[in-house]
């Protein structure tokens, strides 16, 4: 049986990207609203607030959960390319995803966010050139980490999520 945390699996870093790596990163990251978006297209009420998993977070939960985490990597990547190692702040997402937003706003109010935050990441990430990738920033918990990273990360992030309710809809036969 499938680990139903890891839809499409654990994250894998690449050590070393090329050039078409951070390209097709990008266009992951630019692809994820729209691909977040399809899957939760027509749910109902009552399907938003299932979980995706025993003990998981319910749909709407996965969904805002996401423009949280991006949000927050926007951010560090703007950080890591304007200063230098610049110490970041983690957040407790599972916190977070308990809040009254979190747990209660529609659906359509983060996937508008994600629309977005997106369009303006990847506009940024279009831009950037391979010393751009090397920069860093200080993870308290992780150390120092590159940009190169960070893309990939996010890249597999938005899709992570997205098989979340994906593979739940087939599960459930929605």
């Amino acid at each position: 049986m499938t680990d139903l945390r890891y839809p499409i699996g654990k994250f894998q870093k690449k050590e070393a990207l090329t050039a078409a790596d951070r390209a097709e990163c990008v266009r992951q990251i630019a692809e994820a609203p729209r691909n977040l978006r399809s899957a939760v297209a027509g749910l109902s009420e009552a399907q938003l607030e299932t979980p995706f998993r025993p003990e998981g977070w319910t749909v709407r939960q996965v969904v805002h959960h996401v423009p949280d985490s991006h949000l927050n990597a926007y951010i560090r990547f703007k950080l890591a390319l304007t200063e230098d190692a610049p110490a970041i702040k983690t957040y407790r997402e599972n916190v977070w995803a308990e809040l009254i937003d979190g747990r209660t706003a529609p659906v359509e109010h983060s996937l508008a966010l994600l629309d977005a935050l997106h369009f303006r990441w990847a506009m940024l990430l279009r831009s950037l050139g391979e010393a751009d990738f090397q920069r860093t920033f200080l993870h308290p918990d992780s150390g120092l980490l590159k940009l190169d990273f960070l893309l990939q990360l996010y890249a597999w992030h938005g899709q992570h999520h997205t098989a979340h309710i994906t593979n739940l809809r087939t599960r459930s036969g929605w």
